[in-house]
């Protein structure tokens, strides 16, 4: 396997390593109500933004459990998953076995895509910028294997996420064991992209409230209720988040 250019300590490669970990993912991350509506929003977003995918090669980087992975193969994608975490990819495969789609799932790092450029129709990265060391380095790498595009999200700066990402950075500085992830600003984004020969074709928030609050609350009529409110007041526009988007690149 590859790896990219931070110490295998980072806790990007640690935690996901623990098996434990892997084996509760789903039900920590996407169980309950609001994880269900998490990941029906994900899904909707994917397609909205990559159209019909039958017969389409696709990468998905840091595939995590496989779901992305899955629900483009239930389409009639031809998709590879990749993800550092054998313990990850162990629960994928037994995920794809289960739904009865074939998928090639791979160990593999975000930093070093270990395929030749412009490999894949599309490339997709879920939940994984925002933690990896380098996430230049692994922008510039799902542009480099994409043919035409990619699509990915982050959590914006201009978010209540950027809270709490100071709040986890200030705790690892004072040696408490938290992810301390990265808030994106969308000109950062934006330029990095360019940087690589691709612009924005579409853009997606997902919500102005803290996903935790929503979880505390365990209700899908609630968030639909007060985050359509929020957004009909515009603030979804401006401060929502996570973000997902979509890019495409240029005509050379």
């Amino acid at each position: 396997m590859k790896r990219g250019p931070e110490p295998a300590s980072h806790y990007s490669y640690t935690a996901y390593a623990d098996p434990a970990m892997a084996s509760g993912f789903d039900a920590g991350r996407f169980g309950g109500p609001i994880g269900r509506l998490l990941l029906e929003d994900q899904e909707r977003a994917l397609f909205a933004f990559l159209g019909e995918v039958s017969g389409r090669r696709v990468l998905d980087v840091g595939t995590g459990t496989g779901r992305a992975a899955i629900a483009l193969s239930k389409r009639g994608a031809t998709v590879t998953g990749v993800d550092a975490s054998g313990e990850m990819l162990k629960v994928a495969r037994r995920r794809a076995a289960e739904e009865g789609v074939s998928i090639e799932f791979l160990e593999g790092d975000a930093h070093a895509l270990a395929w030749p450029d412009r490999a894949f129709d599309a490339v997709v990265c879920f939940r994984l910028l925002m933690h990896v060391p380098a996430w230049r380095t692994a922008m510039a790498e799902l542009c480099r294997v994409a043919d035409r595009g990619v699509i990915f999200d982050y959590p914006s700066i201009a978010s209540i996420a950027a809270l709490q990402a100071l709040w986890r950075r200030a705790a690892l500085k004072m040696g408490s064991h938290v992810e301390a992830y990265r808030v994106f600003s969308a000109g950062e984004v934006r330029d990095e992209l360019a940087s690589h020969g691709f612009r924005i074709v579409g853009v997606e928030r997902q919500f102005v409230l803290p996903i935790a609050l929503h979880k505390l609350v365990g209700s899908p009529r609630f968030t639909r209720s007060v985050e359509g409110a929020l957004s009909a007041g515009g603030l979804l526009r401006v401060a929502g988040s996570p973000v997902t988007v979509a890019a495409e690149r240029c005509a050379s």
